[in-house]
């Protein structure tokens, strides 16, 4: 990957988008990818020294919590078939790939009192393996799998995981920024703090609804802040990369064209994503204000001292105010939101929810993945990044770090197959009207552990048989969709692989 793109993250033009918009084609030096997970791959989970996780406590002493009852133990055996995994990417032919350090796989306490040279030594093959073919790493330093010892001292209700995080950090940039040029702080806040914390569906389901997301999300800010301060002041003079923070967008859009629902989709935003991003993105900083004022009116309502969404500081918000050199994007699907799908009768008080009072719904016609959660929503993908650019005036650089689409076990995947191709197409529509999009990262290199669905979804472009001790990976036909995408930069629907045997291309 060429130096030059660390600058175009930082600000310069990537392409010209008349010559994109005459040939519907991505740009050479756009860089296309995969990404993962630590927990959702590795296995490895008692391996050496390394300590417990959230989803390792969770797993194993709740394990009725998890659709299958499966956990992430052994997982893709990514840990002892990391060299397999580069071979797959050489054979797709990526530019990146994207993926987390496990926190107590490198602090098995959680603190840097004791590093594990062997967590180490873990990663450092994973990446010298990688760059041996020229394929550039993007590590996300928090992705959902906090040391369980952290846990039990607060997590991201305690305000110390702002120093916890930070330290966690500086021993990732001392021990593989030399190699390492693109960094990502957490992946998705909304599902940390939301998910994790206000309710059940990610470890550790605190359920402190109506609380814990809002205070989660104040510490995970601060935390991010510090870890991008520390890369940017003591890392990036000699390392020269850069570092960023991903969200999770759905495409949501007004039910109908009036006023109310143009302030329902406001308030959803917000609520969803604006929460994590506004802070770090906008000009004046700090949350949000129509969903910093509506919490503080209710929580007064409602008898609280103070409101629920505890607001930053004057230096706090200038010390957040700008921390990411991109904006990652993780997106799926989306749907319809108005005041008037909210169910109020079945409604948690206090919640985010009821703070919002905005309900959603996708129509029943729209293509179902094996995902529950997930429809394939029209121009999904073009929405978000259109709404990414006008929010924030058209001056952050954007970077897709996951867009995939869930099925059964199986090779067959058309669905998948059209899903690609349709954001891939949306993508290059929003290049063509000003976003300045840098990469796409299809989620997932292959089948991995799909958190509360254990090994019921598979997002894989390989297929990973879980019953086979070697955890076989095999292609689909997404994977030679895609590798032809990314060897010719064009999203054709007329091709249809002659051979489904994968094989590595000279170059890669």
């Amino acid at each position: 990957m060429k130096i030059s793109l660390i600058l175009f993250c930082l600000g310069l033009v990537l392409t010209d988008a008349a010559v994109i918009k005459q040939n519907k084609r991505f740009p050479d030096d756009f860089f296309f990818g995969t990404g993962t997970s630590a927990y959702q791959i590795e296995g490895g989970w008692d391996a050496d020294d390394k300590g417990d996780s959230i989803w390792d406590y969770m797993t194993h002493n709740m394990p009725e919590v998890i659709t299958d009852h499966s956990n992430g133990d052994i997982a893709a055996d990514s840990f002892n078939n990391y060299k397999r995994d580069v071979e797959m990417m050489r054979e797709l032919g990526l530019d990146m790939y994207r993926f987390s350090l496990s926190w107590p796989r490198i602090l098995p306490t959680g603190v840097p009192n004791y590093v594990s040279e062997a967590g180490i030594t873990y990663y450092n093959n994973l990446i010298d393996e990688m760059l041996k073919y020229n394929i550039q790493p993007m590590i996300t330093l928090y992705h959902w799998d906090l040391p369980q010892k952290l846990q039990e001292m607060g997590g991201f209700m305690n305000p110390l995981i702002a120093d916890w995080f930070e330290d966690f950090a500086r021993i990732a940039y001392e021990r593989f920024g030399d190699r390492v040029k693109y960094w990502i702080t957490f992946n998705e806040g909304y599902q940390i703090c939301y998910e994790g914390y206000d309710y059940v569906s990610k470890a550790p389901r605190l359920n402190a609804t109506g609380v814990g997301e809002y205070l989660c999300a104040r510490n995970l800010l601060l935390a991010h802040a510090r870890a991008y301060h520390a890369y940017n002041n003591d890392f990036r003079p000699t390392q020269g990369g850069i570092c960023g923070y991903t969200i999770s967008i759905s495409s949501a859009q007004p039910l109908n064209d009036t006023e109310e629902d143009r302030l329902a989709l406001e308030l959803h935003t917000q609520a969803e994503w604006a929460i994590y991003t506004d802070p770090i993105f906008s000009k004046e900083g700090g949350f949000p204000k129509e969903l910093s004022e509506l919490v503080a009116e209710k929580s007064a309502n409602q008898g609280f001292p103070r409101s629920r969404l505890p607001a930053f500081s004057e230096e706090e918000k200038e010390f957040i105010k700008g921390t990411s050199d991109f904006f990652g994007v993780n997106h799926y699907g989306g749907g319809y939101v108005s005041f008037s799908l909210y169910d109020l009768e079945n409604s948690v008080v206090p919640s985010t929810q009821d703070d919002i009072q905005v309900g959603s719904y996708a129509p029943e016609d729209w293509p179902q993945a094996a995902s529950f959660w997930l429809k394939r929503m029209p121009r999904s993908l073009y929405i978000v990044l259109k709404r990414i650019h006008e929010r924030y005036d058209g001056n952050v650089p954007i970077i897709v770090t996951e867009n995939g689409w869930s099925t059964h076990a199986g090779i067959e995947d058309e669905d998948r197959v059209a899903y690609y191709r349709a954001a891939l197409e949306g993508a290059l529509d929003a290049m063509d009207e000003g976003v300045n999009l840098l990469g796409y990262f299809a989620w997932s290199l292959l089948d991995n552990f799909e958190w509360m669905a254990g090994y019921s979804e598979r997002f894989g472009l390989y297929e990973v048989d879980f019953e086979d001790p070697a955890r076989t990976r095999t292609p689909r036909k997404s994977a030679f969709i895609y590798k032809q995408i990314i060897k010719t930069r064009v999203v054709d629907h007329g091709y249809e692989p002659h051979s489904y045997v994968m094989t590595i291309d000279e170059g890669h």
